[in-house]
């Protein structure tokens, strides 16, 4: 980075605030080192690292197995592309980062000779089948896009008002999905509930439709009535929406809206007409299994706290689900409350189907850890060593698009000291996150560290690396969005620079991406890298409208996700679609990506014009 663009950052980041610049760029520094005070166990790792080479590797084996043809022209072995020699790197320029060790051991570049024929021969076959592999996971984008909503509503007397409210919510559901996420098509349902007693009228089902007319004319001719006991026949009622409904193999959303839980004694202590359970030998467990394996996503509406048993009881048999309060007398604002929280189950069912694929078990795709969500007591927890990576932030474009500058000599190192949590806190599709504290500092520093559920690579440390290229990048691209949208009234985008750290203990080396901890605020997650948007916010569409245009169509920013404030939002994990299809990890869909998760679909709002942003619809 220059220094005039070095300075334009701090005089920005100087606005926000002294704590957001600290948490953005919380790369702890030291006083400069030499080599020798890095483990040699490290030192040794590092030498041997080929970081194009192991990526080609990663990049092939993560291709799909049905899409590896049955006789490769390029096989993988462990014996190098190229003769490899090391020499000493240069000094990157000092007004970018400051006072951290440089690494000088050297860098891995490919003599040219015979081999680097076959080295061009195989980047070729790893593309090629990675781009079949890309058109593969569009399709299944595009299948996700298709989605079946079905409401599962108790209909006894006193709900009269939600039955009214999922009747007259659907037409805004409808048009906001379409202005957000115009490739998003539904299909509406309903089943409704009510209790053993009711006889013909305890399920009443209407098979989904496109037509919201006819979906509205035929819950206006649902009447709340019947019930006897508090419980009512809750499982008999998702039960039917499960079996009985027309489900496309797309994306499948079961919204359950309810004031009383089912039968049973452990449900309810309330007087009910059958303690031992439902009469038909219905369980929860048989039922939300089976929810599970036609790859429903599940969400409430609580309205009681009648309700919180059965929660819990839900929870331990399929996991969290999202929860939306639907407490209301009010019509108004109790349609404005499902408006919002039915267009959040579809947007992150949607989201969730197409990262991981329709055609799997939605749950499958996630080895389990026990989880924590509790702050260790540090005072118990071991105090560890390691040690930090992290690029360069590049200095222009054609940095960012010359893979040869993340190699080893644009690296910067450090020894790092911390605690970390016993068990993870959280589990994502990809990763595992752990509660820890950077202890160089007093107090300590909260930070998170991040964990690869399965890495698929015989050396990790490749896989870990491509995290803080991705981070360097986008610190770049931010600097340059700021610096754009400074005093125009436009939030900031910032992310959230990330680390690599390497540590051995308890008998085995260890790989993380560590950050600062967001605390004290709401999580969001805003767009996906499928195109989907989950919460809409101009600043961050025009924001993947910025990346496109600043790399002249090279690659964009997306997956954003995580704390809006008054000014800005802090990001963390972004997704990056780019005409290499062999960087950026497989979260990368290539220019077909870029084309169809984000040229087909993106709206320009009005930032993009104060930006000035070509128009792209």
């Amino acid at each position: 980075m220059s220094t005039t663009e070095y300075r334009e950052t701090v005089e920005i980041y100087s606005e926000i605030s002294v704590d957001t610049n600290r948490i953005i760029n919380d790369n702890e520094t030291e006083t400069r080192s030499n080599n020798s005070s890095l483990p040699q166990s490290f030192l040794n790792d590092f030498h041997e690292l080929n970081i194009e080479d192991q990526r080609y590797t990663r990049y092939d084996d993560e291709v799909p197995s049905e899409i590896v043809t049955r006789n490769r022209t390029i096989t993988n072995t462990s014996t190098p592309t190229g003769t490899i020699i090391n020499h000493v790197t240069a000094t990157a320029p000092s007004d970018t980062v400051t006072n951290n060790t440089h690494l000088s051991i050297g860098t891995s570049t490919i003599v040219p000779s015979a081999t680097t024929d076959d080295a061009r021969l195989r980047k070729r076959e790893v593309i090629r089948r990675r781009e079949k592999a890309i058109l593969k996971t569009l399709a299944n984008i595009e299948r996700s896009m298709k989605v079946d909503l079905c409401y599962v509503l108790d209909c006894t007397g006193s709900m009269a008002g939600h039955i009214a409210a999922a009747k007259d919510c659907i037409l805004q559901v409808t048009e906001y999905i379409k202005n957000t996420n115009p490739s998003i098509k539904i299909n509406v349902g309903f089943c409704g509930y009510r209790d053993h007693c009711d006889n013909s009228l305890r399920l009443q089902n209407f098979d989904f439709t496109n037509s919201y007319e006819e979906f509205r004319r035929n819950i206006a001719s649902v009447p709340a009535t019947g019930g006897g006991d508090g419980p009512e026949d809750v499982l008999g009622g998702l039960h039917a929406a499960i079996t009985q409904m027309s489900w496309n193999d797309g994306t499948r959303v079961l919204f359950h809206i309810g004031d009383y839980p089912p039968h049973g004694k452990r449900f309810t202590t309330m007087q009910d007409e059958y303690p031992d359970g439902d009469p038909n030998g219905l369980t929860a467990e048989n039922v939300l299994q089976k929810m599970q394996s036609e790859n429903i996503f599940y969400f409430f509406g609580k309205i009681t706290n009648f309700t919180d048993t059965m929660i819990e009881v839900f929870r331990s048999i399929i996991g969290e689900f999202s929860i939306f309060e639907l407490v209301g007398g009010d019509p108004i604002e109790l349609i404005n409350k499902f408006v919002a929280a039915t267009t959040s189950s579809i947007t992150m069912s949607v989201s969730l189907t197409s990262t991981i694929g329709t055609r799997r078990n939605l749950n499958s795709s996630t080895r389990r850890l026990e989880i924590d969500r509790n702050m260790p007591d540090w005072d118990t927890r071991p105090a560890r060593k390691g040690v930090t990576l992290c690029y360069y932030i590049p200095e222009n474009v054609e940095e960012i698009k010359n893979e040869r500058f993340y190699d080893k000599r644009n690296l910067i190192s450090k020894t790092f000291h911390f605690k970390i949590a016993e068990k993870p806190f959280a589990a994502g599709v990809e990763k595992y996150a752990y509660y820890a504290i950077n202890t160089k500092y007093d107090p300590p520093r909260r930070i998170v560290m991040k964990e690869y559920l399965t890495d698929g690579t015989a050396n990790p440390f490749e896989k870990y690396l491509e995290s803080t290229e991705i981070s360097a990048l986008t610190s770049y691209l931010t600097i340059k969005f700021n610096s754009k949208a400074r005093g125009k009234d436009i939030p900031f985008v910032n992310f959230l620079r990330v680390n690599l750290v390497r540590s051995t203990f308890d008998g085995r080396t260890r790989y993380y991406i560590s950050e600062p901890e967001l605390q004290d605020a709401e999580f969001k997650r805003f767009n996906v890298n499928s195109g989907v948007i989950v919460e809409f916010r101009p600043a961050l569409e025009a924001f993947v409208h910025f990346t496109y245009e600043h790399t002249g169509g090279y690659l964009i920013v997306s997956d954003l996700q995580g704390i809006e404030l008054p000014n800005q939002f802090l990001l963390t994990d972004p997704a990056i679609h780019c005409i290499d299809p062999v960087r950026f990890g497989k979260t990368n869909l290539g220019r077909n990506g870029i084309n169809r998760c984000f040229l087909d679909s993106h709206r320009c709002n009005d930032v993009c014009r104060t930006l000035r942003l070509p128009s792209r619809e």
